[in-house]
């Protein structure tokens, strides 16, 4: 079972399918049209009379769907419920099998400031911050004292840019206190936040890892993810442009030392910061698949899905033919998400009916989607990713060719498509490169015209502007 929707619920059925597993999907009241629905072997609704994003979150209905049809395992996906200790717990205590790591790592990997502990344990760097959640307003005075600014709020509890705040000087400071709990606390439950010296125009890094039950860990190397608008990905590279050696020695190390230091077991992220001299910091694991793992499957020619299942089955990694020193980077590849957002509403998600769906495709070209056909109804409830486009090549120039040639290729009406800043971004110019390279490709786009304040995309929004022909 997934207990998940979209295109990561099709990724695990496509790889369930190939290893001739039987699959069993899950759907909302308001998903009952929904492609993945259609992929599965077997579909049950879940969360009858809940609004849409709480059916996906209703342990108790998802767990008496997967005992009343014999569940073997269950894959979280991502979001939702996929970093959620109570649910792995809740599967392990049905004697379903979870997906992902034990119940005890997904909870010290969740509390942000417990794995900022365990990170120090394992001698992994990290951002000066505080070593427990705040209580209140003084303690940022305190620390903000301490460290000067700029310093940024961070939901102890969750990701994803939420509950994120940047302060730049003491007169911003309670607001965007108050902002960063009440959005942490909207979003999780729980609205304790720690604080952190911020770093200014860092490149983020995150390595890819994975282990097994007997405590073998590999990594699959990094994936470079610092363009990103309002704290959100957009485009994703692997492996990372011009990383010096020595430090992706010393990230990788980082990486599996910390993931032996908790028992780590399936799919995990860890990510870093890496500032302008070349130091990184440790931010967070995620346990469980990212979005953009399909950047580094391209480059490495491991299935992570398909590792994550025979994990979960208790095959080993040397046994699977996982070893270190057998994975080897190929080529470079991208990754850019198309949403359903109005660029000219400042990115607001759009919704409706898709009139026209053609995509760029070809050679070195893997699209990943669940409601990118033609007559597909974009609901306004759930997450408005539409399509992942992934391009690789031989190296950058190459994958960045093929990403404007399947880019140029698509055809959208009937709903905005927001991929202004995505599209855009892909087409690499030198300056681009240059700026990721020295750290001045800065982690946010927030403003709607993001030229004025990245001078070395002026060139690239004037030239590229009618690139992609949506709706």
């Amino acid at each position: 079972m997934v207990a998940n929707r979209g295109e990561i619920a099709i990724r695990v059925f496509r790889a369930c399918t190939e290893l001739g597993i039987r699959t069993v999907a899950v759907y909302s009241e308001q998903d009952t049209g929904q492609m993945h629905r259609q992929k599965a072997d077997e579909a049950y609704l879940i969360g009858k009379g809940l609004p849409p994003v709480a059916a996906y979150l209703d342990i108790p209905d998802i767990i008496k769907v997967a005992k009343e049809n014999d569940v073997d395992a269950i894959h979280p996906g991502y979001g939702f419920l996929s970093e959620r200790s109570d649910f792995a717990q809740a599967c392990v205590d049905a004697g379903v099998r979870f997906i992902g790591p034990s119940p005890d790592v997904v909870r010290k990997m969740g509390d942000k400031v417990e794995a900022r502990s365990i990170a120090i344990r394992a001698g992994v760097p990290v951002v000066p911050g505080t070593d427990g959640p705040i209580t209140c307003l003084s303690e940022a005075q305190e620390f903000s004292n301490t460290y000067g600014f700029p310093i940024i709020f961070k939901a102890a509890y969750g990701g994803g840019g939420r509950g994120m705040r940047v302060v730049k000087e003491y007169e911003e400071l309670e607001e965007n206190y108050q902002r960063a709990y009440s959005e942490a606390l909207a979003a999780f439950g729980n609205g304790a936040l720690f604080v952190e010296k911020f770093i200014e125009k860092p490149r983020h890094i995150e390595v890819q890892i994975l282990g097994d039950k007997y405590g073998n860990v590999i990594h699959l190397y990094e994936r470079d993810c610092s363009i990103q608008r309002r704290h959100q990905k957009v485009v994703e590279i692997a492996p990372a442009v011009q990383l010096d050696p020595h430090l992706r020695d010393r990230l990788t190390a980082d990486s599996v030392n910390l993931a032996r230091q908790v028992g780590y077991e399936n799919a995990g992220t860890v990510e870093f910061l890496v500032d302008k001299h070349g130091r990184h910091y440790f931010i967070e694991v995620n346990s469980r698949l990212q979005v953009e793992h399909t950047v580094t499957e391209q480059v490495t020619d491991v299935d992570l899905v398909h590792a994550q299942l025979r994990v979960c089955e208790g095959r080993s990694l040397p046994e699977l033919g996982l070893k270190q020193d057998k994975i080897r980077i190929n080529g470079f590849a991208i990754q850019c998400r198309v949403t359903t957002e109005d660029p000219a509403r400042g990115f607001q998600p759009d919704t409706g009916r898709l009139e026209v769906f053609r995509s760029g495709e070809g050679m070195g070209i893997r699209l990943d989607s669940a409601s990118a056909f033609q007559g597909a109804v974009i609901s306004p409830h759930y997450d408005s990713l539409l399509v992942k486009v992934i391009a690789s090549g031989k190296d950058l120039p190459a994958a960045a060719a093929k990403m404007n040639r399947a880019l140029a290729e698509f055809r959208v009406r009937g709903v905005k498509v927001g991929s202004f800043i995505t599209a855009h971004s892909a087409t690499w110019p030198a300056a681009l490169l240059k700026g990721m390279q020295q750290g001045n490709a800065p982690t946010s786009y927030d403003c709607p015209t993001p030229h004025t304040h990245l001078p070395f995309l002026h060139q690239l929004l004037q030239t590229s502007a009618n690139m992609i022909l949506f709706s």
